[in-house]
């Protein structure tokens, strides 16, 4: 492990002398980093890492931090933390040279096809179709809450492409080119106005098999590979520096009020230590996870982070008083990048009464809170688990609970 951090800081070092962040394009720099294996540092040589440990990967970040380089992760969320994961460890050779590259430039942005209207937290029992033809699969049905796809090159994407199975285990991982015939993408208006999320429709879009990631009917088992990378991810954006996200925006809010209330410095305080024990549990678990002993911390990670920003901005509103009740307007914007528009990461102004309403997806998104509660009963305190009678029907049977 001693080499390889030296290793990976030489190349660093080689990085950010070759390209200055200060006047490098960020899509340039980014190209670089890539190029040098310091994009991913445990993928493979040559699609982007130098297979060592992903543990150092922490070395590039606290660098490149500290160098002041744009992050890519905000404009291509889905991609790096989802798509790239799953394309590694489940695409072939091609998959990798094709789109591994510009999906790290953010050349190319990806979004992420999984919900539908009676498939979100029930994930498996998704109903969009994929009926091979040829060298194609013909794809229709209707994905819901799917971020940015409105800028989105490319999608990965669970379909049914065996309905004749039990839900889990009929289904299939797919590539899809945005562009295709077929691919439909309405906004998706929130109660602040803007439309980050979108729905897609399918309407016999056909898709090359080439595009296809992993075996037929084992979608399932890319998706929760690809998911579990996810959750990674979302740990990663908890472990920001002490005192930042959605907490910062109360202290802020707080000064420029010039507020001096002793009972409300309180109730403050209290949500800037919620907010601090969930930054040094994430990092435990960070810790745990690498050292091949993940403990329960990553089970409430989400579940933390979800009620959070919800009491932050609730506690910001009761602060602003009156004036929590007017939004400066409700025109529909479709942002081009995650968190612009939404509850911010505690580095620029926002406006606090959209950030409220953002808020309450918070326990929605990426997973209820209910499933969560659900999961860390089972898996954390070993509770029974719910019945499943569903679990070896056949999807297409009419004995399969009503969807």
């Amino acid at each position: 492990m001693s080499a390889d951090r030296d290793r990976v800081s030489a190349l660093v070092d080689e990085l950010l002398d070759t390209h200055d962040p200060s006047t490098t394009t960020p899509a340039e720099f980014w190209g670089a980093q890539f190029d040098l294996g310091l994009a991913w540092v445990q993928f493979p040589v040559g699609f982007g890492g130098l297979g060592v440990a992903p543990a150092l990967q922490e070395v590039v970040a606290e660098r490149l931090d500290a160098a002041s380089v744009p992050r890519n992760d905000l404009i291509n969320f889905v991609g790096l933390g989802t798509a790239a994961p799953a394309i590694v460890g489940f695409g072939s050779d091609e998959h990798k040279r094709r789109y591994l590259r510009p999906l790290f430039t953010c050349d190319e942005v990806w979004c992420q096809l999984f919900s539908e209207p009676n498939a979100g937290s029930d994930l498996g029992n998704l109903g969009t179709s994929a009926v091979r033809d040829g060298d194609e699969w013909v794809v229709n049905g209707h994905k819901v809450w799917t971020t940015l796809a409105h800028v989105s090159s490319y999608g990965i994407l669970v379909a049914r492409t065996h309905p004749e199975l039990p839900k889990h285990r009929g289904l299939t991982f797919f590539l899809v080119d945005m562009r295709t015939p077929g691919v439909e993408v309405r906004p998706l208006r929130q109660i602040s106005g803007e439309a980050e999320f979108n729905e897609v429709l399918f309407t016999d879009a056909r898709i090359p098999d080439s595009m296809r990631v992993g075996e037929p009917g084992e979608g399932w088992r890319v998706t929760i590979g690809a998911l579990m990378h996810e959750r990674s991810h979302n740990a990663d954006l908890a472990k920001r520096p002490r005192g930042m996200g959605p907490v910062a925006h109360a202290v802020r809010l707080w000064q420029d009020m010039g507020m001096t209330d002793p009972a409300r410095r309180d109730e403050l305080m209290r949500i800037w230590i919620e907010a601090e024990v969930i930054r040094l549990t994430s990092i435990r678990a960070e810790q745990l996870r690498k050292s091949g002993t993940p403990g329960p911390e990553g089970s409430t990670g989400k579940l933390a982070t979800g009620i959070l920003p919800q009491r932050v901005f609730e506690f910001c509103m009761s602060l602003l008083g009156p004036a929590g009740m007017v939004i400066s307007d409700y025109e529909m914007r479709q942002p081009d990048r995650m968190f612009e528009g939404n509850m911010g990461d505690g580095t620029e102004n926002i406006e606090i009464v959209k950030a409220f309403l953002n808020s309450r997806s918070a326990t929605i998104g990426g997973g209820t809170t209910e499933i969560q509660k659900n999961t860390m009963a089972e898996r954390v305190l070993g509770l029974p688990k719910e019945l499943r009678p569903d679990r070896d029907v056949p999807w297409s049977s009419d004995s399969a609970p009503v969807r």
